[in-house]
C-alpha cells in the first residue's frame, strides 16, 4: 500500500505560469496527445543546472551511497541510499523516495518528499508520452487506468491493453473519474505538466491517497535526454538495468548515423486551419533530431531567445521565404493526418507547388505515432538521416509522399 507524506505544492504551482494549452484545432487538424511537450510554453530548459534542484538531504539518517550517472537528461537526478532506497529530484523541486519492497519510509523524512512504495502498480497514466517507456520496460501491466482514450493511442500495445479491458479510460488530467480510480485501486498517478493548470485535481488525488508523479521529459531539449527518462521510470519500477539497456539501444541507433553533415535543409511543419505554417523553434528537440541526422532546419534563423513555446506559427509569406528552397520537406502528420499524397499537400496551399522539395519529390510525412514514441528517439533520428541520404528501404516513422 502506498503511503503519502504531505507534499508541498509550491514548486508545482509555480509552473502554472509557463503557458496555456491552445484551443482545440478544427477542420483536418488533430491535437497531439503529447500535450505538455508540444503546446505548453517552456522556460529556458537548458539553463537550469542540476545543482540548482538536486537536494539529497532526506532529513533522516539514511546514508547516501551513490548517484545515477546520466548522459543526457538534465531535468531529474537519482540518488542511492543504504537499504536500497532511491531519491528522485526533479527540476521543478519535486522529490520522491522510492521505497524497496518489504521496507517502510524512514522516520524523520523531510516533509516535501513524496513516498512511493514498491511494487508499483495500478497506475493512472495521464502523461501519454511515457506509455512507451512503460512498454519498453515490460510494465504495461502496472497501468490500470489511462487518461487517454483508446482511439487516441497509436501504440498497438496500449490499444490492445484497452481492448482487453486491462486498461480502462478514466478521464483526462483536468477531469478524472475519481470513483473509477478508487474502484480500480489506483495507487499512483503519472501526470505531465498540464496538471499544474488544475492544481485542485492534484490536491484531490493526494487527498484520496494517490501519490502524483509529474514527469518533466517535455522540458528536455535533447532527443536522447527525453529518451533517458526511461531510467527515471526504471528506478520507479525497480527495473534499473533493463532501463539502461533500452537507453543504450537508442543511443546505438543515433550513433549509427553518419556524423558528417549532409548540408541539406529540412522544413518540418504542418499547416493549421487558418492556413498558417506551424514550425518547430530553434533548439527544440525535433530541430535537434534533424541536426543529429545530418540536416539543417530551414527555420534556424528564427530568434530562439524570443520564442516561448516549442512551436512557432508563421504566416505564409514568411514561411514561403524561409522554406521554398528547402531540400527536404517533412510534414508533421502527428498533428495533421489529412496529408497522404503530394496532391493533398499542394491542395492545402497552391504555393507549395513552387517548393524545391515538392519538385524533386523529397517530401515525407511523419507517422501518427511519432510523438508517442519518445523511447524511439534514436530510431527516429536514423529515419530522418535515411530520408536525407536516400537510404529509405526500411523506415518506421516517416513515409514518402507520392
Amino acid at each position: 500500500m502506498y503511503r503519502q507524506i504531505t507534499c508541498l505544492l509550491a514548486c508545482s504551482l509555480a509552473l502554472v505560469g509557463l503557458g496555456c494549452a491552445p484551443a482545440s484545432p478544427s477542420g483536418g487538424e488533430r491535437q497531439s496527445t503529447e500535450t505538455a511537450a508540444d503546446t505548453v510554453a517552456q522556460e529556458g530548459t537548458g539553463t537550469t543546472l542540476v545543482e540548482d534542484f538536486r537536494n539529497t538531504d532526506l532529513g533522516c539518517e539514511l546514508e547516501h551511497v551513490g548517484s545515477m550517472e546520466l548522459r543526457y537528461a538534465r531535468c531529474f537526478t537519482i540518488d542511492y541510499f543504504e537499504g536500497g532506497y532511491q531519491l528522485a529530484c526533479l527540476r521543478d523541486g519535486q522529490r520522491y523516495l522510492f521505497v524497496p519492497l518489504g521496507r517502510k519510509a524512514p522516520e524523520g523524512l523531510a516533509s516535501d518528499i513524496m513516498v512511493i512504495e514498491r511494487p508499483v502498480g495500478d497506475v493512472y497514466l495521464v502523461a501519454s508520452d511515457t506509455m512507451c517507456l512503460f512498454d519498453a520496460l515490460d510494465a504495461l501491466d502496472c497501468i490500470s487506468v489511462s487518461g487517454v482514450e483508446r482511439d487516441d493511442w497509436y501504440l498497438p500495445s496500449a490499444r490492445a491493453a484497452m481492448d482487453a479491458g486491462d486498461i480502462v479510460y478514466g478521464g483526462k488530467y483536468r477531469a478524472p473519474d475519481y470513483e473509477l480510480l478508487l474502484s480500480r485501486g489506483v495507487r499512483l498517478a503519472v501526470e505531465n505538466t498540464m496538471i499544474n493548470h488544475t492544481p485542485e485535481v492534484r490536491e484531490k488525488l493526494i487527498e484520496l491517497g494517490i501519490p502524483v508523479v509529474v514527469e518533466l521529459s517535455s522540458y528536455e531539449s535533447e532527443p536522447l535526454a527525453r529518451c533517458e527518462w526511461v531510467r527515471f521510470f526504471g528506478a520507479l519500477l525497480g527495473k534499473d538495468e533493463l532501463a539502461l539497456e533500452r537507453l543504450e539501444e537508442q543511443v546505438s541507433e543515433a550513433e549509427g548515423v553518419k556524423k558528417s553533415m549532409t548540408g541539406k535543409t529540412v522544413a518540418f511543419f504542418y499547416l493549421n486551419s487558418n492556413g498558417a505554417a506551424v514550425v518547430r523553434r530553434p533548439g527544440d528537440y525535433v530541430t535537434k533530431m534533424i541536426e543529429q541526422a545530418g540536416g539543417v532546419s530551414a527555420f534556424s534563423e528564427l530568434d530562439e531567445a524570443t520564442v516561448g513555446s516549442s512551436s512557432v506559427t508563421l504566416q505564409m509569406e514568411q514561411f514561403y521565404a524561409m522554406a521554398k528552397d528547402a531540400d527536404v520537406i517533412i510534414y508533421n502528420g502527428s498533428i495533421d493526418d489529412s496529408v497522404d499524397s503530394l496532391d493533398a499537400l499542394v491542395a492545402k496551399n497552391p504555393l507549395l507547388d513552387d517548393f524545391k522539395a515538392v519538385g524533386t519529390g523529397d517530401v515525407w510525412v511523419t507517422e501518427q505515432n511519432m510523438y508517442q514514441q519518445m523511447m524511439a528517439s534514436g530510431q527516429i533520428i536514423a529515419d530522418i538521416n535515411c530520408a536525407l541520404t536516400g537510404s529509405t528501404d526500411d523506415l518506421t516513422y516517416l513515409q514518402r509522399l507520392e
